[in-house]
């Protein structure tokens, strides 16, 4: 299973790292895969940074047009984990309170005393759909601020912890949709990942549609719990990455901003590049590739396979890129093409 095996176990030892406990657990990875693709027919690369991000503890923002699964990926993902999963679905008048929970006057039937009881909101679950999130207005959606970073709630001066793993999967339709609302900066810059799915090709749609039109349905068993996540989330944190590339990291996520020393055509398409903690983003994610794919350390393919969903949300492209159609992808393809061949 394992590429590269020999190092996989120099440094399993050197961590004091059970193999057998490793092994098993990657090889779980690749049973939750296969189990979520009963149901999904191809979008194998979104599948696989859908995982990278629950390893790597944080969450992902799911952009696509209606009828592209969006929602069936989440709940099928959330049936093959054995953890409590709730759906919001989000609406222009979804209030902040419709989330977090809110409070209730409650009397004491024996001593007839009056309290405030908090009654926890949908939040309070493992997994979170937060199905069509920029259908709600800012103030609503900003209320999942604190427990995407902090992984608690405020209400009332009181805080509540979430329970853990607390993985959030978002998705939303294209902004030029009618009805829609942009995200915050600061929400955006919550998301680990944000992942566009694209149309199926043409041997896929023709599966898909042979799928959902006949009776058979496919029975999707849960195959990884709750302390099996956490303890993956810890050995992400384990794998190895060198200095060099942290270094690679550090330069890539720099060179993304626009200031005197830049690329010239940062400074001609880049509003505002990416902060540091698109920095972090990247190393956990690729720290978290590497080990889906049986490396016990990452190397520059990692890097460079995830630079494009940390840094899409991260770096805004200005007027004059928008005008001829440059994207974010646009501008990682160029610096991992510059500082990729220095690497080599």
């Amino acid at each position: 299973m394992f590429s590269q095996y020999g190092y996989f176990l120099l440094n399993v030892v050197a961590l004091n790292v059970s193999e057998t406990t490793v092994a098993e657990l990657v090889s779980r990875l690749s049973l939750l895969k296969k189990e979520i693709q009963k149901v999904i027919v191809g979008q194998d690369d979104i599948i696989e940074e859908i995982l990278v991000t629950l390893m790597a503890g944080g969450h992902c923002l799911l952009e696509g047009v209606p009828g592209l699964a969006k929602t069936l990926l989440v709940r099928t993902m959330a049936q093959a984990l054995d953890l409590p999963f709730r759906r919001i679905q989000f609406t222009p008048d979804l209030m902040p309170a419709d989330i977090i929970g809110t409070e209730i006057l409650e009397e004491d039937r024996e001593s007839g005393k009056r309290h405030f009881k908090f009654i926890r909101g949908p939040l309070f679950a493992n997994i979170i759909l937060a199905d069509e999130i920029n259908r709600t207005p800012p103030k609503t959606q900003s209320a999942l601020l604190e427990a995407m970073q902090e992984f608690e709630v405020t209400y009332a001066g009181k805080t509540y912890t979430l329970d853990k793993p607390f993985f959030i999967l978002a998705t939303q339709n294209p902004i030029e949709q009618a009805g829609t609302y942009p995200l915050p900066e600061a929400q955006l810059d919550r998301f680990l990942l944000y992942i566009k799915i694209g149309y199926p090709a043409a041997d896929e749609e023709v599966q898909i549609l042979r799928n959902t039109t006949g009776t058979k349905k496919e029975q999707v068993e849960s195959i990884i719990g709750g302390k099996e996540i956490q303890h993956l989330q810890q050995l992400v944190r384990e794998v190895e990455i060198s200095d060099q590339l942290i270094k690679y990291v550090s330069a890539l996520i720099r060179a993304t901003r626009p200031g005197d020393d830049a690329l010239p055509y940062v400074k001609d398409w880049v509003q505002w590049g990416a902060g540091p903690r698109a920095g972090q983003a990247l190393i956990l994610t690729a720290k978290a590739r590497a080990l889906l794919h049986g490396r016990f350390a990452a190397i520059p393919e990692d890097i460079n396979q995830m630079a494009f969903p940390v840094l899409r949300h991260r770096v805004l492209m200005n007027f004059a890129a928008e005008s001829e159609k440059i994207t974010s992808d646009d501008l990682t393809k160029e610096l991992i093409g510059i500082l990729g061949k220095k690497l080599a």
